[in-house]
């Protein structure tokens, strides 16, 4: 199964922006890949060609891998709509409106999710999904669709990424590894530390010690870099510039100085994608 799956130790961790950049590195490679996220939590969002409405983090990843987004890429996207309303835009349209306490059937739209990404591995090398939020929120694992959802249904191999500017860097990889339910800790294969500044050798004794107390590999860590990519939640506070070329170009741009930055920083993508092949 050519499947990996980038999860966050909380939202705004940096999974959209890898995300994109890990597509954007296949390409390079020559690959063919699209993007992936179950279900999304944004009013950021993006109308397809077709006319289909998904997350707008998916957009701009669709367009990393040099392809045109569908509705297949975001099959789930949730819109609050006020007064404990929420909104469920499935494959693109309009599906339902569910309340605070009113039941829905997580089953059904999570069946029809598995569909857009089994339709999409058949189409693609590589499909790269992103979760949502934190896979550790325990209040929501019965209903998570984009992290253990997903895991679940499909069996799919996830990287952790976790943000060292928010400090605790090191307590949220682990914490969030120990609340991963048991029988999925064997697809956790790895974590990366983002947005780090400063001398990256202080951090040797904290990786070996996370490495040693979870069997996930560190795949390096990457650093603070001033760009501005797409955010799809409140919590994401990107600085730094897009450009003022044309968009996609710019993002594209800016995704190559990321990668190219990453590995001469020692970030292993090439470990990573070789996990597409197990």
């Amino acid at each position: 199964m050519k499947s990996l799956l980038f999860l966050g130790t909380s939202s705004g961790a940096g999974k959209t922006t890898l995300d994109a950049a890990f597509c954007r590195y296949l390409v390079r490679k020559g690959m063919k890949v699209a993007p992936y996220k179950a279900s999304n939590l944004s009013l950021n969002s993006y109308v397809t060609l077709g006319g289909e409405e998904i997350g707008m983090g998916q957009a701009f990843q669709a367009w990393a891998c040099g392809i045109e987004p569908t509705g297949d890429m975001n099959p789930v996207l949730l819109k609050p709509a006020g007064s404990g309303r929420m909104q469920i835009i499935l494959r693109g349209k309009p599906y339902q409106d569910i309340v605070r306490d009113q039941p829905w059937d997580r089953d059904e739209v999570m069946e029809k999710a598995c569909e857009s990404y089994d339709r999409l591995l058949e189409q693609y090398d590589a499909v790269i999904c992103e979760g949502s939020g934190s896979p550790a929120e325990l209040n929501l694992m019965s209903t998570d669709m984009a992290n253990v959802g997903l895991m679940k249904a499909r069996g799919v191999k996830a990287i952790l990424v976790g943000d060292i500017e928010r400090g605790g860097v090191f307590a949220a990889i682990y914490g969030t590894w120990l609340l991963i339910p048991d029988e999925l800790k064997p697809l956790m294969k790895g974590f990366i530390i983002n947005r780090f500044r400063g001398d990256a050798s202080i951090l040797g004794p904290g990786i070996q010690k996370v490495e040693e107390l979870t069997g996930m590999k560190c795949f390096g860590i990457l650093p603070y870099e001033p760009l501005k990519f797409p955010e799809e939640d409140s919590l994401s506070q990107t600085g730094g510039n897009i450009g003022s070329g044309d968009l996609h170009e710019e993002f594209i741009k800016n995704l190559d100085r990321l990668i190219d930055n990453a590995v001469e920083s020692g970030v292993d993508l090439e470990g990573i994608a070789k996990l597409l092949e197990e």
